[in-house]
C-alpha cells in the first residue's frame, strides 16, 4: 500500500508487517525518515516535522540523513550519483514531480538542467521487500558522463552495536557466512571481475541482537551479474548507511548521449523482526513469487557427465550412462563439456557450437531422441561467453574478443572473453545458439562463465568503460531472447561454480550451480550460506563419487553424500559404469525418497535448526500439514548423546506422525524437547518425515 500526505511531500509505503517512509524538504532534499515495522501516515508526518541537526563547519546535517545521497553541496558521504560534463561535475537537483502506478511503485522525479533523475521505489507487500532503482535520462544537447550511479542508498535507524552479516568465498568455497561488528569508516564488498564473484555474494545484513528466529534484520541485495560494489558505513555519528550498484569504481560507468536513458538494477531490501531465519525466508518467498521463472515447477533430479567423463566423451559411452541413469529414476540427462568443435580438452573449440563430427556424427538428435526414450529430458553444456584462441570462431574474427591494443591477451584457462557489448557479436551468439536448440529436443542449458575480465579493453570505442555493461546487459538480451524462442528450455548458471549468483541472474534462469565443490561436508557450510538469501528451489547439488577425487579425497557414505545434496535440487555427478549393485539400489530408493519430499524442500518454508560446525546439523522445511528435516553428524566426540533436534514452523497444539518410525509427537513436545535423529559415529546422516495427523 503507498500513502502520501495531503501536502504531496511525505511518502508511505505498507505491507503488511513492515513499512518504509520518506520526506521531501522545502528545499528539495529528499530524506529517509523509516524503515522498519509498521507505521501509521500520521507517524510518518511527525517524524517529517522532525527538524535536522545544525550544520557545522566539518559535519553535515544531510549526512546518513538523505535517501540518494548525489555528488556536490553540503554532502561529505559516499555519493549515490556523480556525475560529469565538459562544464561541471556534480547534481544540484530540483523535485519536479512524483508518479505512482498500480503495482504501489512510487517514481519521485528531479531535474537538474537536462538531466532528469527518478528515483523508483516498489514494496512487494506479501514478502515485505522493497525494490529500489533509479533511472537517468539526458534532455540537454550534450553528453554526460555518469562516473557512479548506484541504484539506491539505505538508512538504518539509530542503534547500538550494529553487527554486519556477509557471504565471502572463492572458487570452490563460495557463500560462506562470516558475522562481526560493524565499526567505524567503511566495509566495501564487491567485485571488479566482470561477474558477480566467487569472492562475494552482493547481499549483507546487519542486526545488533538477532538470533536464528528473534530480533530486527535488515537486508539488501543488489540484483546485478557484472562488476558491483556495496558500501556499508558507519558514520561519525553512528548512522549507517548502505550504497550499492553496478559497477566497483568511480572511473565512469557509462557515457549518456543527448536522448539516452540509463537504468540501474534494482537493489532490494527487507526489514524482519524473525531474526535471520525470518529474514531469509522473507527473500526465499520474494525470489519464488517475483524473480524466478516458474518458480512453481519443481526441478528434475539431474545426471551430469562431467565427473564421469571429462572432456573423453563419445555418443556411444553417453547412451550407456544415460541408461544408468533412467535406471536410478533420474530425470534429466546433461551432457557436458566437449560434445562441440574441436573439443577434446580445455585448448580448443570454444565459441564452434556445433556437434564435433566424429563423436557425434549425425548431432545431437539421435542422443536426445534415446535419453527422451528412456523417459528423460536432454540437457547440454555450453559456454558462449568464451573463445578459444584455437577455434575456427577467433581465427576469423580475433577482434571480437576484449583485449587492450598494444598488449598482451591474458589467457585463463585457455581463453580469452567475447566482447558481447558489440552488436555483431550478440548477433552470431544469438544465432548459432537458436540454430543449436532447434537442432535436437534440447530442454536444459548449463551456461557456463569460466574466467575474470582481465584485458576489458574495447579498442576504437570512444567509452570502453561501456563494455563492462554492455557485456552484462547482451546476456541478459540473450538469455531472454531464447527463452522466449524457445520455452521448454530451463536454464542453469553457472560460473566455475558459484561465480555469478544474484537476483538478476536468477531473473533469468531456473537453478544456479551451487559451487564446484562437491564434497557433502563442505557442501554444508555453503549451502548454509547460500540459504541466507537465495531459495533451496535453485540451489543445485550433486552427488558424486567417493573418494572425492576433486578437491580433497574424503571418503563418506552413499548416504551422507545423499541427504547433503537433498537440501537443494538434487543432481547425481558420479560415474556410474563404475557403482557396485549395492550402491546402484542404494542410490534408486534415494532419488526415489527425494521425489517425495522435493516440494517441500524447493517450495516450503526452511528453518535452519543447527548450523555445520563440527557436530550436529539439520535444516527443516514445512509446507502444509508436511515436514521433513535432513540431519547430518559430522563426529560424535567421547561417545556424548547426540542432542534432540527441536522443530520450528510447527502448530503445538497439533500431532504428527514421523514416517519413519510411526510415532506420534505433540507439536509442543517437538518445538520445546525435540526428536532424537538416531544419529553416531562420524559422517551419518538421516532424513526425517513428519505429517500432522
Amino acid at each position: 500500500m503507498l500513502e502520501m500526505s495531503d501536502d504531496g511531500r511525505t511518502w508511505l509505503l505498507s505491507g503488511p508487517a513492515g513499512a518504509y517512509a520518506l520526506h521531501l524538504t522545502e528545499r528539495d532534499e529528499l530524506l529517509h525518515l523509516h524503515w522498519g515495522p509498521r507505521i501509521a501516515l500520521a507517524d510518518a508526518v511527525e517524524l517529517a516535522a522532525r527538524p535536522l541537526p545544525a550544520d557545522w563547519p566539518f559535519e553535515s546535517a544531510l549526512d546518513g540523513r538523505e535517501e540518494y545521497p548525489v555528488e556536490g553541496g553540503p554532502r561529505f558521504v559516499r555519493p549515490a550519483l556523480s556525475v560529469r560534463t565538459e562544464e561541471r561535475r556534480g547534481t544540484e537537483w530540483a523535485f519536479e514531480h512524483c508518479e505512482t502506478e498500480e503495482d504501489g511503485e512510487l517514481r519521485l522525479r528531479f531535474r537538474d538542467g537536462g538531466l532528469t533523475i527518478t528515483l523508483h521505489y516498489r514494496m512487494r507487500e506479501d514478502t515485505g521487500v522493497v525494490e529500489r532503482w533509479t533511472t537517468l535520462r539526458n534532455e540537454g544537447p550534450a553528453a554526460v558522463e555518469l562516473l557512479r550511479a548506484d541504484s539506491a542508498t539505505w538508512t538504518l535507524p539509530e542503534r547500538d552495536g550494529w553487527r554486519l552479516s556477509q557471504l565471502h568465498g572463492r572458487w570452490a568455497a563460495e557463500s560462506r557466512l562470516a558475522r562481526a561488528p560493524l565499526t567505524y569508516g567503511e566495509k566495501v564488498l564487491g567485485s571488479r571481475r566482470g561477474h558477480t564473484g566467487h569472492q562475494h555474494l552482493p547481499w549483507v545484513a546487519l542486526d545488533t541482537d538477532a538470533t536464528e528466529e528473534r530480533g530486527e534484520v535488515y537486508g539488501c541485495a543488489l540484483g546485478w551479474s557484472g562488476s558491483w560494489r556495496i558500501s556499508v558505513a558507519q558514520l561519525p555519528d553512528a548512522r549507517v548507511q548502505i550504497t550499492g550498484g553496478a559497477g566497483y569504481d568511480d572511473s565512469g560507468l557509462w557515457r549518456l548521449a543527448a536522448g539516452e536513458t540509463f537504468t540501474t538494477p534494482v537493489f532490494a531490501g527487507l526489514w524482519s523482526d524473525g531474526g535471520f531465519g525470518g529474514a531469509s525466508r522473507a527473500w526465499h518467498a520474494y525470489q519464488r513469487r517475483y524473480v524466478i521463472p516458474d518458480a512453481d515447477r519443481d526441478r528434475p533430479v539431474l545426471f551430469n557427465s562431467w565427473e564421469a567423463t571429462g572432456f573423453d566423451i563419445c555418443e556411444d559411452q553417453q547412451r550407456a550412462l544415460a541408461r544408468r541413469a533412467a535406471e536410478l529414476g533420474v530425470e534429466l540427462f546433461v551432457v557436458d563439456d566437449g560434445w562441440f568443435g574441436a573439443r577434446t580438452g580445455d585448448r580448443a573449440g570454444l565459441g564452434d557450437w556445433t556437434p564435433n563430427a566424429e563423436r557425434f556424427p549425425d548431432g545431437l538428435k539421435p542422443l536426445a531422441e534415446y535419453v527422451h526414450g528412456l523417459g528423460m529430458r536432454f540437457g547440454i553444456w555450453v559456454e558462449p561467453e568464451m573463445v578459444n584462441p584455437d577455434s575456427d570462431l577467433y581465427r576469423a574474427h580475433p577482434d571480437w574478443v576484449q583485449y587492450q591494443t598494444g598488449r598482451k591477451r591474458t589467457e585463463f584457462r585457455n581463453q580469452l572473453v567475447l566482447n558481447l557489448a558489440r552488436e555483431e557479436v550478440r548477433e552470431y551468439l544469438w544465432e548459432r545458439l537458436d540454430a543449436l536448440l532447434s537442432s535436437a529436443p534440447i530442454d536444459y542449458v548449463k551456461w557456463d562463465f569460466n574466467r575474470c575480465f582481465s584485458d576489458a579493453g574495447w579498442p576504437g570505442d570512444r567509452y570502453p568503460q561501456r563494455l563492462w555493461v554492455g557485456h552484462v546487459r547482451a546476456v541478459y538480451d540473450l538469455l531472454d531472447r531464447l527463452r522466449r524462442a524457445h520455452p521448454q528450455v530451463a536454464f542453469e548458471s553457472c560460473s566455475g561454480g558459484g561465480g555469478r549468483i544474484d537476483l538478476g541472474m536468477l531473473g533469468r534462469t531456473d537453478q544456479v550451480w551451487t559451487s564446484d565443490n562437491t564434497d557433502p561436508l563442505d557442501r554444508l557450510a555453503i549451502q548454509e550460506g547460500f540459504s541466507q538469501i537465495h531459495p533451496a528451489r535453485v540451489m543445485a547439488a550433486w552427488v558424486t563419487d567417493s573418494p572425492n577425487v576433486q578437491l580433497n579425497g574424503r571418503v563418506s557414505s552413499l548416504r551422507f553424500r545423499f541427504v547433503s545434496a537433498m537440501a537443494g535440487v538434487l543432481g547425481i555427478g558420479g560415474d556410474l559404469t563404475r557403482w557396485t549393485g549395492p550402491e546402484l539400489a542404494e542410490a534408486r530408493e534415494w532419488v526415489a525418497l527425494y521425489k517425495e519430499i522435493r516440494p517441500l524442500v524447493q517450495r516450503g518454508d526452511l528453518y535452519r535448526l543447527r548450523a555445520p560446525r563440527g557436530g550436529l546439523s539439520a535444516v527443516q522445511y514445512v509446507l502444509g500439514d508436511e515436514t521433513v528435516v535432513l540431519a547430518w553428524l559430522q563426529a560424535q566426540h567421547h561417545g556424548e548423546p547426540v542432542p534432540a533436534l527441536r522443530l520450528r514452523g510447527l502448530d503445538p497444539a497439533a500431532s504428527y506422525e514421523c514416517r519413519e518410525t510411526g510415532e506420534v509427537h505433540r507439536g509442543a513436545v517437538l518445538l520445546h524437547h525435540g526428536v532424537r535423529t538416531g544419529l553416531r559415529g562420524d559422517l551419518d546422516a538421516t532424513v526425517l518425515r513428519l505429517r500432522r495427523i
